[in-house]
C-alpha cells in the first residue's frame, strides 16, 4: 500500500517523473510494455517500458546468439520475448517435446499412445537460454538435460564426451520470491540448482553459464545505469548523476555486491547506495552470518552458487520499513524538495 503513496510524490501533476526511475525485475515472463502497463496500474502513474528492465533485458547485447538456434525455458510468451530480443530462431521445450515424443515420459498420463513421424526437422541447438522458472519442471530438466548431453541433437544417445556442454545463459537466480503466501516460494533459482545438480549427479562435472543476468550481476546493474543515464539525458540534464539508489526487499539480490559502483564511475556515478525495505522477502529479524570461515554448514547462502558469500555485500546502507520510506530518506538524503 505505501507504494502508491511513494510514486506520487516522484511525479509532477502532470504524472511526469521528477527524477530518472528505472524498474529493475526480475521476473521475466513478460514483454517489457505488459510489465510496464502493469506497473502502471498498480502504482496509479503512467510508467513507460523505456523505465522497465526484464531480468532479460541484456540478451539484447548478446548478437552473437541472435542468429543461432537457441532452446527456451520458461513461461509466458517465450517466442515473442525472444524475439523481442533479437533471437531469430528460438525453439521451445513444448516444440521439443512435439518433436520428441519419447523424451517426456515422467507423467504417465502425457505419454503418447501412438507415435507419429514430424514432419518439422529441428536444427541442431547451439544455446539454451533460461528466462525463468517453468510450469512443468521435470519436463524441463530432462529436456534441457538432453539437449546438454547430445551437444544439441536430443534424439540422440548421451555423448559424455561433450564437454564444455554448448553455452547456457540463465536470467533471475532469485531463490525464492514473496507474494501473498506467508513464507517465500521457490524462484527461478531454486529451479536452476535442481539443474546443476542433476547435471552434476549424471556427468560429474559442473553446469557452465555462459552468462548470469538479472539482480545481481553486474551486468544488470550497469544496464539499469544505462537506461537511468539515458532518462536524464532526455531531460538535458547538465550535470552528471552522483549517486544512484538501488531499493529492493532482497538482500541476495537488490542489496548483493555494491562493487559494480567502481566501475560505472567513469561514466556517470559516483557511488551506490542501497536501501532495503521490510515489505518483502527480507526479515528485519533473521540475521546474516557475520564469520565467513564459519562452517559452511552454519551458513545459509541464498545466493547463487557463483556467487562467492561476503557478509559485506549484505549490509544495506539504510533499512526502510518500506517504499514510502525509501522515497523520504532519498529526499532528505539529497536536500530535495519535489
Amino acid at each position: 500500500p505505501a507504494a502508491k503513496t511513494a510514486f506520487q510524490k516522484l511525479v509532477n501533476s502532470q504524472g511526469q517523473f521528477l527524477v530518472p526511475v528505472v524498474f529493475v525485475t526480475n521476473a521475466g515472463n513478460c514483454l517489457r510494455q505488459e510489465k510496464a502497463d502493469q506497473l502502471s496500474h498498480l502504482l496509479g502513474v503512467p510508467i513507460s517500458q523505456d523505465q522497465v528492465m526484464m531480468s532479460h533485458s541484456p540478451l539484447r547485447m548478446f548478437k552473437r546468439y541472435h542468429e543461432k538456434c537457441v532452446l527456451v525455458s520458461g513461461q509466458g510468451p517465450l517466442l515473442d520475448i525472444a524475439r523481442d530480443l533479437g533471437f531469430c530462431q528460438p525453439v521451445t521445450i513444448e516444440t521439443l517435446r512435439e518433436k520428441y515424443p519419447l523424451l517426456d515420459v515422467v507423467d504417465h498420463d502425457r505419454r503418447p499412445n501412438v507415435l507419429y513421424p514430424s514432419a518439422v526437422e529441428l536444427p541442431k541447438i547451439e544455446a539454451v537460454v533460461l528466462f525463468g522458472e517453468p510450469v512443468r519442471w521435470e519436463t524441463n530438466l530432462q529436456l534441457i538435460i538432453d539437449v546438454l548431453l547430445t551437444s544439441g541433437y536430443p534424439g540422440n544417445p548421451y555423448h559424455h564426451g561433450s564437454y564444455p556442454h554448448i553455452p547456457v545463459l540463465a536470467c533471475n537466480m532469485d531463490l525464492m520470491w514473496v507474494a501473498e503466501a506467508q513464507s517465500p516460494r521457490f524462484g527461478h533459482g531454486t529451479f536452476m540448482v535442481c539443474l546443476e545438480n542433476i547435471y552434476k549427479k549424471i556427468t560429474g562435472k559442473d553446469l557452465k553459464y555462459e552468462a548470469l543476468m538479472g539482480k545481481p550481476s553486474k551486468l544488470t546493474y550497469q544496464y539499469a545505469e544505462y537506461l537511468i543515464r539515458a532518462q536524464a539525458a532526455e531531460r538535458r540534464w547538465k550535470q552528471p548523476i552522483q549517486t544512484l539508489y538501488a531499493i529492493g526487499d532482497n538482500l541476495m539480490t537488490d542489496v548483493y555486491d555494491n562493487s559494480w559502483e567502481n566501475e560505472l564511475a567513469s561514466a556517470a556515478a559516483a557511488r551506490c547506495r542501497s536501501v532495503l525495505v521490510c515489505t518483502g522477502v527480507y526479515n528485519p529479524h533473521t540475521e546474516v552470518p557475520l564469520d565467513t570461515r564459519e562452517n559452511i554448514t552454519e551458513t545459509v547462502f541464498h545466493g547463487h552458487r557463483d556467487f562467492r558469500f561476503d557478509p559485506g555485500l549484505v549490509e544495506p546502507d539504510h533499512i526502510v520499513p518500506d517504499v514510502d520510506a525509501a522515497v523520504d530518506l532519498v529526499f532528505q538524503l539529497e536536500n530535495f524538495s519535489p
